[in-house]
């Protein structure tokens, strides 16, 4: 019988303290140097992306395992770690989400996205249904005040806040269950009127019935156009779906298309919309024409203009079409340029953000003559006071209120007690 053979033993020395590895240990220690050296490979592969070197990793005596007093080792896998304050692009979880509608729905070129102008249909809306090689199945019905609509071979199914193609899909997948491979088209035959709130600058804000197929356009003019303190850049429609609780919010720039000569956005209004004018900042004055936007099919289309001292009467009212000048105003109060009075007019505005009225004194004899700087824009509910003496009272007046106008009707009323207390005088 052959001996057991020993074990082989190698033996090292650390310092003064000698140490015995049998060559199992010795195999095993090998074997785990040469894996960390491959995870150590790949580790540095995966961070070099980061622009951060590591330097091969050193394995500690308590990594390889403590040495015992009969000489051998235990072994350890050995631990590696990424490189400290590695900066990685990940979500925050405590983030805020974003606003409803944002930002999958950003304008296209000033444009509405295809999700936005999608058409939602609702009670009013009729609807043709056609399947092919099955007319018996085919039918026209208007959607009812819950959203539904009666299906041959399915019954009631609900299509409110659905588009024509969701609804050409439903009813397809039920037929689907009765025919062999129906073909259903759907079609609005008929559209509901579209209910819309119309607020901020405009002249009449509230609650509107508009045709269907309406455009912001038309949507304005039905509320008496946009004000002189519009900002036409920022105009938002806020569409809540139908039976859901989605808000989709866009803005919209109707005044760059104005200066460019360029088309509008292609947005039609639907039922349950919101449209808000925002208005004009005073920060964005000098960077906006308040001219071209006046004269534009969104404004009001005719302006009020108050003239103290109206022939033949105190005080006077003078329509003019929105966007224009002085002079549109002051010929029709036909002046005789002879008349030392025209060298000094007032012309009074009501300022809403300080309360106030403004006045600016203009020689009505240059702005007829082609003086560009006294032939200034008008704007709604100003006030044109002709007379020396007249204009020298008004200021007077103005300038003892202590209290700010409340509102444009308490400017207007200040200068109807004005009229009837100096009774016009020149």
């Amino acid at each position: 019988m052959n001996p057991t053979p020993k074990p082989h033993k190698l033996k090292l020395f650390q310092g003064n303290k000698l140490i015995t590895l049998s060559s199992a240990a010795v195999r095993s220690t090998a074997s785990t140097l040469v894996g960390a050296m491959l995870l150590w490979s790949a580790e540095a592969s995966i961070f070099a992306g980061a622009g951060r070197s590591q330097s091969a990793t050193e394995l500690s005596g308590e990594q390889l395992g403590q040495v015992e007093n009969n000489g051998s080792i235990e072994d350890q896998v050995p631990v590696i770690m990424p490189p400290e304050n590695l900066e990685l692009n990940l979500p925050n979880p405590n983030a805020p989400p974003p606003p409803l509608g944002y930002p999958d729905l950003f304008l296209q070129n000033n444009q509405p996205t295809v999700q936005f102008n999608r058409y939602r249909l609702g009670s009013g809306d009729t609807l043709q249904v056609q399947v092919d090689r099955f007319p018996d199945l085919s039918f026209a019905y208007t959607i009812d005040i819950q959203g539904n609509i009666v299906v041959p071979l399915l019954g009631q199914i609900k299509v409110g806040g659905k588009t024509v193609e969701e609804v050409e899909e439903t009813i397809r997948a039920g037929l689907d269950r009765f025919v062999v491979d129906p073909k259903v088209s759907v079609v609005v035959s008929g559209f509901r009127p579209a209910e819309v709130t119309i607020t901020g600058e405009v002249q009449r804000p509230g609650f509107y019935t508009l045709q269907p197929g309406s455009t912001i356009n038309e949507a304005l003019l039905a509320a008496g156009g946009t004000t002189n303190d519009a900002d036409l850049r920022k105009v938002v429609v806020r569409r809540r779906e139908l039976f859901g609780d989605s808000l989709l919010e866009q803005q919209l720039d109707l005044f760059t298309p104005l200066q460019n000569a360029t088309d509008q956005p292609n947005l039609i209004l639907q039922d349950g919309d919101a449209l808000i004018v925002l208005k004009l900042e005073s920060q964005d004055v000098t960077d906006y024409d308040r001219t071209l936007a006046s004269r534009s099919s969104f404004a009001q289309a005719q302006i009020n203009i108050r003239v103290l001292n109206y022939p033949g009467e105190r005080i006077g009212n003078v329509s003019l079409p929105n966007g224009s000048n002085f002079v549109d105003a002051f010929t029709q109060i036909a002046p005789n340029l002879d008349d030392a009075n025209v060298r000094k007019i007032a012309l009074i505005r009501f300022d809403p953000e300080r309360g106030k009225a403004v006045t600016q004194i203009l020689d009505g004899k240059k702005a007829l003559l082609g003086d560009v700087s006294q032939n200034v824009p008008l704007q709604n509910d100003d006030v044109i006071v002709v007379g020396r003496n007249l204009v020298a009272k008004i200021t007077n007046l103005i300038d003892r209120i202590t209290r700010p106008f409340t509102d444009v009707l308490n400017f207007q009323r200040f200068f109807e007690d004005a009229a009837d207390q100096l009774g016009g005088d020149n």
